[in-house]
Formats: structure tokens, C-alpha cells, sequence
């Protein structure tokens, strides 16, 4: 996966030390995530926080530089256990969920750092700002002492990416924010075509889940 993502890398005239690779270990086996940690993967994505903490609380202890990045929902009431576990939130979609990080962070001491979903598509189902309140919520974000690093998307499945990607890219430069988490298994390469700076993967590192779940991440 590392020697694909570099030949599109370069392909697009990028460094791919400028593309982080993010394994979405969510649903996976004990033997799966040992695997990756062998192979010198060191970021990984959870879609919630109870299994992040079955996944890691025993092996991050032992994991130089492992960084765990929350890449689904997260319920306001669960605030303070995902900023005890993951180093990046990656799903702040709403000014309710960055006041209850702004609490837990005041209470741990531990400020977080946030990506903003946004919602490209305005897909009903699906979490994530809308496009025209992304600029309100970094806002929000940033005045109540969030890091805010960058934004974060889920194109709409049945629609050509690459117009996402880069709604995604223009709220974020007129923000001033750097990180791009776009791109999964199957749209991966035209992510960082359009800017990318971390890429999502779980089938194409995992193969297929071992269940159903939700569209989030790989």
C-alpha cells in the first residue's frame, strides 16, 4: 500500500512523506492489528471509542509512536473518553461536540486535536457541517481552545469524488488549515491527487470486514 500511495504521490508531483497513511483497524482481529504494528504501521483509525480502547489500551503503552485518530461519530457524552484515548478527533461536525471537548480538555488538562467534518454532499444520513456552517464551526472551534488541524470528509458514494475533494480543499485554505483527511480504499488515489494529507485505508490493508458497519472510513 506504502509503494502505491508514493507512485501516485509522485505521479501528482507530491512528496509522499507529505501523505499519511491511516489504517482503519476498526472491526479487525487481534493477529490483523499485530500485523500492522510488525509491518512499522504506526496510525490507525477507530470508529468508536469502545472498541478503540479494547483495540489499543493495552498495546499503546507498548507501541512507540502510535497515534490513534477517532474516525466515526462521536456522542457529546463520550467527549472526555475519546480525548483520553485518541491523539485526533477527527469528526467534529457540530457546536454542541466541540463545547464538550472544550469542557474535557479544561477538566484533563489535555487540549485536542481536531479535524472538521464536513458533510460535502449534504447527505441527510450522514454526519458532518454542511459546507456553508464549515467556516462558523472552525471558528467556534478555534475561540474555544481547540487545535483545529484541518478538515474531513465522506464523499457521497454514488458521486464522482474528485468535485468533494476539493469543496473540501477550498474551505480549508480560506480557513488556514493544512490537514486533508480524504480518500478511502476505493477513492484513495484521487484523494491525494486533490491534496490529501492522510488517507483512510481498511480493505485494501484488512480485506473485506468481518460485519457490516458504517460508511466512515475504509
Amino acid at each position: 500500500m506504502r509503494g502505491r500511495i508514493a507512485a501516485v504521490c509522485a505521479a501528482a508531483g507530491r512528496d509522499e512523506a507529505s501523505v499519511t497513511l491511516t489504517a482503519v483497524s476498526k472491526t479487525q482481529p487481534a493477529e490483523a492489528l499485530e500485523a500492522a504494528l510488525a509491518a512499522g504501521q504506526r496510525v490507525f483509525g477507530e470508529n468508536r471509542v469502545q472498541e478503540g480502547q479494547a483495540h489499543w489500551a493495552g498495546r499503546r503503552e507498548r507501541t512507540p509512536g502510535l497515534e490513534l485518530r477517532l474516525i466515526g461519530p462521536l456522542q457529546t457524552n463520550k467527549a472526555a473518553d475519546a480525548l483520553a484515548l485518541f491523539d485526533v478527533i477527527e469528526t467534529l461536525d457540530r457546536v454542541r461536540l466541540a463545547d464538550a471537548l472544550a469542557a474535557a480538555a479544561a477538566k484533563s488538562g489535555r487540549t485536542p486535536r481536531v479535524l472538521v467534518q464536513v458533510n460535502t454532499g449534504a447527505e441527510p444520513q450522514k454526519a458532518g457541517v454542511l459546507p456553508g456552517e464549515a467556516d462558523a464551526l472552525v471558528a467556534r472551534a478555534r475561540d474555544r481552545g481547540l487545535i483545529v488541524e484541518g478538515l474531513m470528509c465522506i464523499p457521497p458514494a454514488e458521486e464522482a469524488a474528485g468535485p468533494h475533494f476539493a469543496l473540501l480543499r477550498r474551505i480549508a485554505r480560506r480557513n488556514g488549515l493544512e490537514a486533508l483527511s480524504m480518500g478511502m480504499s476505493g477513492d484513495y488515489e484521487t484523494a491525494i491527487r486533490f491534496g490529501a494529507t492522510h488517507v483512510r485505508i481498511g480493505t485494501a490493508l484488512f480485506g473485506e470486514r468481518n460485519r457490516p458497519d458504517r460508511p466512515s472510513s475504509g
